[in-house]
């Protein structure tokens, strides 16, 4: 991780604080609102560290600048959504960054949006409202991000889930067990562990779109991936899944990831339809993206959707962005087909895999590219 940083903070003065500004990056730490932004290679988007936008996997696929100048004499051109080229006043940033700090310091006691407004002399809605904007996520999500770490950090020194989760400010742990998947990405003693006791099996073989990485858990398959490395493949689920003990299975002793090999390389090669063939999933995942999932399954073999029509179905006719990140967080492409979604501007759109095995997918299931290629110069 630290050679991937080094590699990429070209554009710095202060290379003795790389891992900070991943740091920062991730947690969307307010304190870095106006000190640097960082651009994602494969979007050439630049964003403040606080943007709300999905986060790369690791700081191996981005670049940190000093400022957006920098940003744009390199190629990047400013995110839509955070918006750092607009400067907010310097003293409402200074507040907010204020009011984190104080929510750092009492996240054990019980901080409604009223007692923030108090401290920050600000109506609860501005309140709200400049929160999202400088830091974006809202006051109670940046609280129980902060609780969620003191409950990390309590785990890890080794104390019970009981007495972390008190101590983090919550008066039950029921709520660490309330779709656990959503806070911890696995059960709260799998975590307090450290991830250990988990076995993945994994498979790498050959398919017409390259090398194809099955891997699979006692549950039901877990990734799926497309590369032009085994190596490479293996190091990425080394990376997804660095506390497991992972097992190749060449002796198929896990049906789950057997049978899901079996039925990726008949799509992959013959065209069959894996909506048919109901394999076992073992995923962690938010229940929004859940309902995005279970949607692109819905999508008939053969045919497409924009990513507005899929947030229409669900209900949220206004969170086109918000399905377009789940798209791109999904584990298992091909099983969960998110490459049947393109832009309602027209044109294939992007594609974690890659656009050109996206279109060599469509163009397998019978998707005429011709059509979505009129539509995008039409602008339709």
């Amino acid at each position: 991780m630290k050679s991937l940083i080094a590699q990429n903070l070209v554009d710095l003065d202060f290379a003795d604080r790389k891992e900070e500004l991943w740091r920062a990056v991730t947690t969307r730490d307010p304190k870095y609102y106006s000190q640097f932004v960082y651009g994602v290679n494969s979007t050439r988007i630049y964003c403040r560290p606080t943007c709300v936008s999905r986060k790369p996997r690791n700081a191996g696929l981005v670049r940190f600048f000093s400022g957006s100048v920098k940003a744009r004499e390199a190629g990047f051109r400013p995110c839509k959504r955070c918006k750092p080229d607009e400067e907010e006043p310097k003293t409402q940033v200074q507040t907010i960054q204020k009011l984190c700090e104080f929510i750092n310091e009492n996240s054990g006691e019980k901080l409604t949006l009223q007692k923030l407004s108090q401290e920050s002399k600000m109506s609860p809605f501005h309140l709200q409202r400049l929160f999202k904007k400088v830091t974006g996520v809202t006051p109670r999500e940046y609280t129980e991000a902060v609780r969620l770490d003191h409950l990390k950090l309590s785990l890890k020194a080794g104390s019970s889930i009981r007495r972390s989760t008190y101590s983090a400010g919550y008066n039950t742990s029921g709520w660490l067990y309330f779709r656990p998947n959503e806070k911890l990405g696995m059960s709260p003693l799998r975590y307090k562990n450290g991830g250990e006791g988990l076995t993945i099996n994994y498979s790498i073989s050959d398919s017409p779109l390259g090398k194809l990485l099955v891997a699979a858990t006692e549950r039901g398959v877990c990734l799926v991936t497309l590369g032009d490395s085994s190596q490479k493949l293996l190091n990425y689920l080394r990376f997804e899944y660095p506390n497991a003990k992972l097992e190749t299975d060449s002796n198929a002793q896990n049906r789950n990831l057997s049978l899901s090999v079996e039925k990726i390389t008949e799509y992959l090669t013959k065209g069959t339809d894996l909506e048919n063939s109901n394999l076992p999933l073992d995923l962690h995942a938010t229940a929004f993206q859940w309902r995005v999932w279970k949607e692109l399954r819905a999508i008939p073999y053969g045919d497409v959707a924009s990513y507005s029509e899929v947030a229409k179905r669900i209900g949220l006719p206004r969170a086109t962005r918000a399905v377009a990140n789940a798209c791109a967080s999904n584990p298992v492409p091909l099983v969960v087909p998110c490459h049947r979604v393109v832009p309602k501007s027209g044109g294939v759109g992007n594609y974690g895999l890659g656009v050109e095995r996206k279109k060599l997918l469509l163009e397998k299931e019978g998707v005429d590219l011709a059509v979505l290629e009129r539509n995008k110069r039409s602008g339709s």
